[in-house]
């Protein structure tokens, strides 16, 4: 899909919508109404692929105890773990390739365990 935004206005979009439906950033991780994430833009790597594999290489427990980002960072330094992104990313676009690692939406979900694909619907 083609947005016709760079990345920041893009992001920027976001999180306009996320507000008109209720959405008040104070908290990172509280509860919210709704949420909207910038995965991903083409192959863009923003700022740069070195900090963006110093943030993959972090892992999912080191990454949640890390400050939020002050800049946008794509893709999405923990897309390749998370079951509930890949999922519906692999209905829209499962040959996707992610520009650092080289591997399909369709190759990192199926890379996943199993358990964490079970707790996503996903049609096979």
């Amino acid at each position: 899909m083609q947005a016709g935004l760079a990345p920041e206005p893009l992001l920027a979009l976001l999180h306009e919508v996320e507000a008109s439906l209720g959405r008040e950033r104070r908290a990172r991780w509280a509860a919210r109404v709704c949420d909207l994430d910038l995965i991903a833009v083409g192959d863009a790597v923003l700022p740069d692929a070195e900090t963006l594999r110093a943030l993959m290489a972090l892992g999912p427990e080191k990454a949640g105890a890390a400050p939020a980002p002050e800049r946008l960072i794509l893709p999405h330094p923990r897309l390749q773990e998370r079951a509930f992104v890949l999922a519906p990313l692999a209905d829209i676009a499962p040959d996707w390739r992610h520009p650092l690692t080289g591997r399909s939406v369709s190759e990192m979900l199926a890379a996943l365990p199993e358990a964490a694909r079970a707790e996503v619907e996903i049609d096979a």
